[in-house]
């Protein structure tokens, strides 16, 4: 079994104002599944999400599992030996896909799961079960691949492991959810680096409305909408020899966000 560099959750809950939030179920989420969404994604310092986190209290509920309002997610990405999977996000092109094995480390439930962003901008996501976080394509996984993943399979190998906490927020007022992941860190063989300082927000809708109240709520604040792949971040910042040209803006934001701190490398 292959080891993340962090392979225990070591989850922190900066003053998010959790507790002020109603709480949701699991399986009272399951109704707004969205697997097949348009999401929009923002990339903001960890400082003004504490600012807007009080302010949707009265606009969504919040996911709790067992009792816990941020759930930590270990995920491990496969690519071709070539990166492949990389390189067509890097060169733009549409119908593109991201193969990962996941692991809801609180709830003991692992997914191998297929993204596949569309060339009309939605997200399909396929996706099942396994007992435990998929570290190689097996049997079983290969034919699940064969009928979700347009490639051949068996060029598949591991890649990059991406950990982080998630905080999920669900509007009873429309058919959205909104995730909210935190305590970034990658990490692959010796090499590994966090991100404490930002934050990711991604609001998944059926379709696309400008009427969401976190949206809006961020507009207020200055933060804008921008597409952020945490394979593709990961991959340039630990794979250095890989063409990131096109990803230069995403890790200046990135930069920005730090104010000036270095990233934490892990040890």
């Amino acid at each position: 079994m292959l080891k993340s560099f962090r392979s225990s959750p070591q989850q922190r809950e900066p003053n998010l104002a959790l507790d002020h939030y109603t709480p949701i179920s699991l399986d009272d989420m399951g109704r707004v599944a969205l697997l097949n969404r348009t999401d929009t994604k923002y990339v903001l310092s960890l400082d003004t999400l504490r600012e807007i986190m009080p302010q949707l209290t009265e606009s969504y509920a919040t996911l709790e599992v067992q009792g816990k309002r941020m759930s930590h997610y270990r995920t491990l990405y496969f690519d071709s030996p070539e990166f492949e999977l990389f390189r067509r996000h890097h060169a733009g092109m549409l119908n593109r896909y991201k193969v990962r094995s996941r692991e809801y480390v609180d709830s003991q439930l692992a997914f191998l799961e297929v993204k596949h962003k569309t060339n009309k901008g939605r997200t399909i996501k396929q996706r099942i079960q396994t007992s435990a976080l998929a570290d190689e394509i097996e049997k079983e996984t290969a034919e699940f691949l064969q009928t979700a993943y347009p490639f051949n399979p068996a060029n598949l190998e591991p890649k990059l492991w991406v950990e982080y906490d998630r905080i999920t927020l669900v509007s009873p007022a429309r058919k959205e959810r909104v995730t909210i992941d935190l305590n970034l860190s990658f990490s692959w063989e010796e090499a590994a680096v966090a991100l404490p300082h930002l934050a990711i927000i991604e609001v998944k809708q059926d379709s696309f409305s400008p009427q969401s109240d976190v949206a809006r709520l961020l507009r207020r604040y200055s933060v804008r909408p921008t597409g952020f792949s945490k394979y593709c971040i990961g991959s340039s910042l630990l794979y250095p020899e890989l063409k990131q040209n096109n990803f230069k803006s995403k890790l200046r934001l990135v930069e920005k966000l730090a104010q000036g701190k270095p990233y934490a490398y892990l040890h």
